[in-house]
């Protein structure tokens, strides 16, 4: 991750940045002088396969358990239509990132703003990238401390909680920091991820299809077990038989459709995760990552779209907002269910240390900018970044409208509103006037994410005064 990130890397860490005016590398080199490193001269170690896996487990995010319930608020062909808009939205954008990054030799997200806009470029775009990633970062840590407890507690038959400290979800999410999350967060390069990234993936692979063999074995309308069996689900909003209709919408439209573009826009972000990921990618072209990119979106398009529908075709208007709860509500006991729930935990927390690393890096260049690579630096950052989450997740009781205005204000501005501009400012007038196509295609593409960037945080906004607010983190 810190083998960045610029067009003259140095070979001693990569850590520092220095940024040499573009027209400088036209110039002739002195007989005799050091040439400087570019970045394609650089040997990335990660291969093609890995790379997928990495940007597919950073694509891949809770809202996956979400889609289920956006498609019986949409219809099912509402649904695919925006769900293949948002995905060809977020290759295009990526395609933004790499020509931009390509002009200039750039392959960090803050040099990008650094480049286009100066010292406030590269502020915004270090501190979007912080603030979306620890939110992404808490809200797998609340998955873990809400769905953990719950999964040992069934493996051990037990109906309620009786105060052990092992079915404490504060206690555990500490544990599964210190045990899994930190040695993960502590290696020095993102491409060593690309192991846990598959096995990640596999977990969520092993979930979608739980969910296709869960629709030909649970009837509609549901018989849900007693309350008393599964005493955590009891704040959960239980849907009656009399409430569900078994019957397949392809279009429908209520108070709740208008979450949908927010919640399936979310899904799909992993741009601070694309940079430094083609940075450390093998013989690294950027026709080559852009096919990483479109092979990862379009992998995870798949899984979105698969579970999205059998999970909805399984409850149809019973599902509920994460799609796990309402297997719960079915059969808690169930071993299946149980090996669902364990496998997404799994998948979340192995995507904790791939969303720490952005964050360190860009904290990197705004601290530490001309400093060298040094583990303790880097071992540092990454503890009190863990620790920050923890502390977040444990003291905050509930924060998913922090999350969701952070969600409505980043997503937005990650996916469409900085690739954009930083494509406009950094592509050179004479290779692509401002009137040109491709640069009013950006300003359009920005002028969207403006757009849904007041519209995510209109619908919160009413949320919070109708008192049913949706906001959900990546």
């Amino acid at each position: 991750m810190e083998l960045q990130k610029n067009g003259h890397s140095r070979d001693e860490g990569f850590d520092g940045v220095e940024v040499i005016p573009e027209l400088e590398e036209c110039l002739p080199h002195k007989p005799g002088a050091k040439k400087e490193v570019h970045f394609t001269d650089f040997e990335g170690k990660t291969s093609f396969g890995m790379s997928i896996f990495n940007l597919s487990n950073a694509i891949m995010g809770s809202g996956i358990l979400g889609l289920a319930f956006a498609m019986a608020n949409t219809g099912i062909v509402l649904f695919l239509i925006l769900l293949v808009c948002i995905a060809l939205l977020s290759a295009y954008s990526i395609h933004l990132m790499l020509r931009s990054a390509g002009v200039v030799g750039i392959r960090a997200y803050e040099q990008l703003g650094q480049r286009a806009f100066g010292h406030p470029g590269k502020l915004l775009a270090a501190c979007v990238i912080t603030v979306h990633n620890i939110g992404a970062m808490s809200s797998y840590l609340f998955i873990v401390k809400s769905e953990l407890p719950l999964v040992i507690q069934s493996f051990l038959s037990k109906t309620e909680s009786t105060g052990e400290w092992f079915l404490n979800g504060n206690y555990l999410i500490i544990i599964v920091s210190a045990l899994v999350i930190l040695p993960l967060a502590v290696m020095r390069r993102l491409g060593y991820l690309g192991y846990t990234s598959g096995f990640s993936l596999t977990c969520m692979v092993f979930f979608l299809i739980s969910v296709i063999y869960k629709k030909f074995n649970i009837p509609c309308p549901l018989s849900v077990k007693p309350a008393n069996t599964t005493p955590p689900m009891s704040n959960l909003s239980v849907h009656s038989e009399t409430n569900v209709t078994c019957e397949a919408k392809l279009l429908t439209m209520n108070s709740e459709t208008a979450y949908t573009i927010p919640i399936l826009a979310f899904a799909f972000v992993c741009h601070p995760e694309v940079l430094p990921i083609y940075t450390e990618l093998r013989n690294a072209t950027k026709k080559r990552m852009q096919a990483v990119a479109n092979i990862s979106i379009l992998a995870m398009f798949v899984m979105y779209l698969l579970t999205a529908i059998f999970g909805y075709l399984t409850f149809y208007t019973g599902v509920e907002e994460e799609l796990l709860h309402t297997y719960a509500k079915v059969d808690p006991l169930n071993v299946l269910t149980l090996s669902v729930r364990l496998s997404v935990l799994v998948a979340v927390t192995l995507t904790v240390p791939v969303v720490l690393f952005p964050i360190r890096r860009a904290l990197l260049q705004i601290f530490f900018p001309d400093k060298p690579f040094h583990w303790a630096r880097h071992i540092i950052i990454a503890v009190c970044l863990v620790v920050f989450a923890d502390l977040l997740v444990i003291l905050v009781p509930s924060i998913k409208d922090i999350f969701g205005v952070i969600g409505a204000t980043s997503a937005p501005s990650l996916i469409f509103i900085l690739p954009a501009i930083f494509y406009i400012r950094i592509v050179p007038q004479d290779q692509e006037p401002l009137k040109s196509r491709p640069k009013i295609q950006a300003a359009c593409f920005a002028a969207l994410g403006f757009v849904f960037m007041v519209m995510s945080l209109s619908f919160i906004i009413i949320g919070w005064a109708t008192g049913k607010s949706r906001a959900r983190g990546h």
